[in-house]
């Protein structure tokens, strides 16, 4: 497994929340939700991450949350039922995930049960997210996707 240890700076971004099971609801929710509110904003075209929240196997499914972000300028004003935060800077644990996305949960899973045991690091209290730079694309069609898996370290 290709993981790499980097420092990412902190970034603001403005965000919608979706709530339930992770997995096919989550493309709906980008697509149907996510992206046309982007549009609206002026805000496509830019780096967008994707928190989840919850672990699916402690949470109940329609439990888990999750954010749709997108980066926005530390002055941004939320509009149209968004909400701003800032995703900490810091040393991150990155898996590059290049694939359908019905595959994703199983990168999860492996860098988080593989990898991190013999890493001789520990996650630490940031959040874990997907990083999808401003050219990532989605592939409709084969599901297809590329996007950085990024779970915070810390040493042990």
């Amino acid at each position: 497994m290709d993981v790499k240890i980097i420092d990412r700076p902190e970034v603001t971004v403005a965000y919608l929340r979706y709530q339930g099971p992770y997995g096919p609801g989550l493309t709906e929710f980008w697509t149907k939700v996510y992206y046309p509110w982007a549009n609206t904003h002026g805000l496509l075209n830019r780096a967008r991450y994707g928190i989840s929240h919850d672990d699916p196997d402690v949470v109940a499914p329609e439990q888990c949350r999750y954010d749709a972000c997108v980066e926005v300028d530390k002055d941004y004003q939320p509009q149209g039922g968004a909400f701003k935060t800032v995703i900490p800077g810091g040393r991150y644990a990155v898996l590059t995930f290049e694939g359908p996305i019905y595959k994703i949960g199983a990168a999860w899973t492996s860098l988080m049960r593989d990898w991190l045991p013999g890493s001789g690091f520990q996650i630490d209290a940031r959040p874990c997210f997907e990083y999808y730079p401003a050219d990532a694309v989605y592939d409709p069609i084969t599901c297809a996707l590329r996007c950085d898996i990024c779970i915070p370290v810390a040493p042990l």
